[in-house]
């Protein structure tokens, strides 16, 4: 069923992109290298989560499509800069050659710039207020988690608020946007809340554990950058086995949070359990 659904909300996320992007074809190398980076593979886990949360609060997956396609370039924006020699300097994402690399540091940082506006004119059409507030909020509680990523220097006190913003932030946006577009109660909106909170830190831990333990083959990206960059991180602080530890810890608290949103709840319970176990 993961997979299925997967990529049932991956399709209906990159028909929507494909129509977005053509704003940008009077710029064709814009146009183009945000086009290589947006369409260059990756789960959608993010507008997954908000048209299945909108699902999961009664509406229906198409309600919360431009919001979802708002996340994904928010997000591929994201890792875009996060490439750059600047921040992370990595020279290959998602099994090819960073943005930069294939189109240089100028146009890698103007398809940043163009996908993160472009996010916003997507939300600008979305009827719901609500889904543009979580989302506006998520996408700068993000960069405040890469700017203690970048400012952090190893504190290990600031380990979970920098992972709660640096990617919870998003999950949140995603879960809270999708249930606004199916008109959610305030009860559901904070059981997946708490939801988000909690698979953040799992998703965070995960993503920790394959950089320490992972194969760059199956990853598509370069392995141990973040001992070898001295970055705070769970494996860091606190080791591979303990690190599992807190990562089963949070997918307990994942599965009881979304348990309180609605019964068919499936989804988020396969996903939790995709991510705990994910070798990519």
């Amino acid at each position: 069923m993961l997979s299925e659904r997967l990529t049932y909300y991956s399709e209906l996320t990159e028909k929507k992109l494909g129509e977005l992007l053509v704003e940008g074809e009077r710029a064709p190398i814009l146009q183009e290298s945000m086009g290589y980076s947006v369409f260059s593979g990756g789960k959608r886990i993010r507008p997954a989560l908000c048209m299945a949360a909108c699902e999961l609060c009664g509406g229906a997956p198409q309600d919360a499509q431009l919001a979802a396609c708002a996340l994904e370039m928010i997000h591929t924006y994201s890792l875009i800069h996060d490439d750059l020699p600047a921040m992370d300097n990595d020279d290959m994402r998602r099994g090819k050659p960073s943005n930069h690399k294939a189109f240089g540091e100028a146009n890698a940082i103007l398809a940043g710039d163009g996908l993160l506006s472009l996010a916003f004119y997507a939300l600008s059409l979305c009827p719901h207020t609500d889904a543009l507030a979580a989302i506006s909020k998520g996408a700068f509680e993000m960069v405040m988690g890469q700017s203690l990523d970048v400012n952090s220097g190893g504190d290990e006190s600031l380990l979970r608020q920098l992972q709660d913003y640096k990617t919870g932030a998003l999950f949140r946006a995603a879960v809270v946007a999708g249930a606004a577009c199916a008109s959610a109660s305030a009860e559901q909106r904070e059981a997946l809340v708490r939801f988000a909170n909690a698979y953040g830190m799992l998703f965070q831990i995960t993503d920790d554990i394959l950089d320490c333990e992972g194969e760059a083959s199956v990853l598509g990206k370069s392995v141990g950058k973040d001992a070898e960059r001295g970055k705070t991180t769970f494996v860091t602080i606190y080791g591979p086995e303990r690190s599992k530890e807190y990562a089963k810890t949070y997918a307990r608290d994942a599965r009881e949070a979304v348990l309180q949103v609605g019964e068919n709840a499936a989804f988020f319970n396969e996903l939790i359990s995709y991510t705990l176990t994910r070798k990519s």
